[in-house]
């Protein structure tokens, strides 16, 4: 399995769609919050219609903007996933008004379930499993519940650099999709080698685990953002190929972008058509517009925004 490509492509270079890969980003999904969501003028100049939109809820953003962002992408159009991080959310109350504020107010019925990157909880909530648990989503009728995975494992979670307590959690959590009527689907950290999480996601599937994967992408990037959010977010083993670039000064200016661990996964993909991992889920670390701008390029009819059609 090969690296990521890092030769800087040529301004007049065009870039030839790949078949596989066009397929492969069908119906894909991307990240915002409130603050990055307030600098688009209006999301159908580059998003396809009907995108997954995840809104992210960082802690201290209050509900409100969460809320007001949700509304104006279902207004343009869009699936809003907005997070849900159980240690910010302080007891059964609030999850209930933060479910009901979404759906009265945003129409939304969609969730990404998160333990969240807080050390010490809020208040009773400190797992996703706590909260599905409630049934209140499922009382709302919510069609898609989303919850956390990690090809590399997570070292919040399994201190001791093993996988026990994901995988753990990952049993559990294949359970309660049985008994709820939501779709489910892991959506993972981004990471940058094909080869692992390859191997991750067939391990899955050998566990029993069938909930499909949709793989985390970091977007078009300069490396130093990268790897700062990498370490941030725990990126594992394949950190290493964003070190070794870094060792190159010639290079650390140069942007990175994400075309050959997609293209390895869309050949898997093609050549393996029951491959668990369902859809690509791109974190914009370095911009929404320059993100949306590389599946419009690469990505053939599946980037097509509604305002280009």
């Amino acid at each position: 399995m090969s690296l990521l490509p890092f030769k800087k492509k040529a301004a007049e270079e065009p870039v030839i769609v790949s078949p596989e890969v066009e397929a492969f980003l069908d119906g894909y999904s991307i990240e915002v919050m409130p603050r990055t969501a307030a600098k688009v003028d209006d999301f159908r100049d580059l998003l396809p219609q009907g995108t997954r939109v995840y809104v992210a809820h960082i802690e201290g953003t209050p509900i409100e903007e969460m809320v007001e962002t949700a509304a104006r992408l279902n207004a343009e159009g869009y699936d809003v996933m907005p997070h849900f991080p159980a240690r910010i959310i302080k007891d059964e109350a609030t999850l209930a008004d933060w479910i009901a504020r979404y759906q009265g107010e945003a129409n939304v019925n969609q969730a990404l379930l998160l333990a969240g990157g807080v050390d010490k909880p809020h208040g009773d909530f400190h797992s996703s499993m706590q909260l599905l648990e409630t049934g209140l989503f499922d009382k709302a009728g919510f069609k898609r519940l989303h919850v956390a995975g990690h090809p590399e494992g997570n070292k919040d979670i399994d201190r001791d650099g093993s996988t026990k307590l994901v995988m753990e959690a990952l049993g559990w959590k294949q359970e309660f999709s049985k008994r709820t009527d939501a779709k489910m689907a892991l959506a993972t950290q981004f990471c940058f080698e094909a080869g692992p999480v390859i191997e991750w996601a067939d391990s899955l599937v050998e566990a029993g685990i069938d909930i499909p994967v949709h793989i985390g992408v970091a977007g078009p990037a300069k490396l130093q953002t990268l790897i700062k959010f990498s370490i941030a977010c725990g990126v594992g083993a394949s950190l290493k190929v964003l070190q070794k670039r870094a060792k190159d000064v010639t290079k650390l200016l140069l942007p990175f972008e994400p075309d050959q661990f997609i293209t390895d996964l869309a050949a898997h993909k093609a050549a393996n058509p029951d491959f668990n991992i369902e859809k690509v889920h791109f974190f914009p670390l370095g911009g929404i517009k320059t993100n949306a701008n590389w599946a419009i390029t690469h990505g053939g009819a599946s980037g097509v925004p509604v305002n280009q059609k």
